[in-house]
């Protein structure tokens, strides 16, 4: 059940040719992680600022863009031997940081302790990961409320002015995609 995630290698593959203009120009692959929790901000402020339908638009493209930045920093630094322990480190805080941010522009158009409770879910599907993986399991991601889920889901809140339902569609989706990962992770650990 890995939903919008199983899309990640055509996605890539489509932005290989902005990865080789990267790579060529020198860009760092922790400037892209800065840029995409930039773009999650500007996503949030969007958000945050502008009525729906209007917000739509800007919150789809600076989605997009975030997600471009999550999928280009660790295939640059794959792809130009510069992996770095500080990198991932780097990365999954930056990736953590992004969809907190987005979620802190729920504030201004939802309660906070549904904001709050948003923010927590949609945090432990990575803390089930990341433990799995410190585990000595493979790093799980994907699931019914994945990232690229989450970030669709604001897009659908700016898009609708539905900001309650969506917080809650998304908390109870992170819940499951974390006992999802959970299960998965748990059978695995047993052989």
């Amino acid at each position: 059940m890995n939903g919008l995630y199983a899309l990640k290698p055509w996605y890539a593959a489509r932005l290989a040719g902005v990865r080789g203009a990267l790579a060529r120009r020198g860009v760092s692959p922790d400037a892209l992680t800065a840029a995409g929790v930039a773009s999650a901000a500007g996503a949030a402020a969007a958000l945050a600022w502008l009525p729906a339908p209007l917000a739509a638009l800007p919150v789809a493209a600076l989605l997009a863009a975030r997600l471009a930045f999550a999928n280009l920093d660790g295939a640059l630094a794959r792809d130009t031997g510069r992996t770095t322990r500080r990198g991932a480190l780097l990365n999954e805080v930056g990736d953590r940081a992004a969809d907190l941010v987005v979620l802190a522009g729920f504030l201004a158009i939802a309660p906070l302790w549904l904001v709050g409770v948003a923010a927590l879910t949609a945090t432990l599907p990575s803390w089930v990961s990341l433990a799995g993986a410190a585990a000595g399991a493979p790093r799980l991601n994907g699931g019914p409320v994945g990232k690229t889920e989450r970030c669709l889901l604001a897009v659908v809140a700016a898009a609708t002015g539905w900001a309650v339902p969506v917080l809650i569609v998304l908390a109870v989706g992170s819940a499951l995609t974390a006992l999802v990962r959970l299960g998965r992770l748990w059978r695995g650990l047993a052989a």
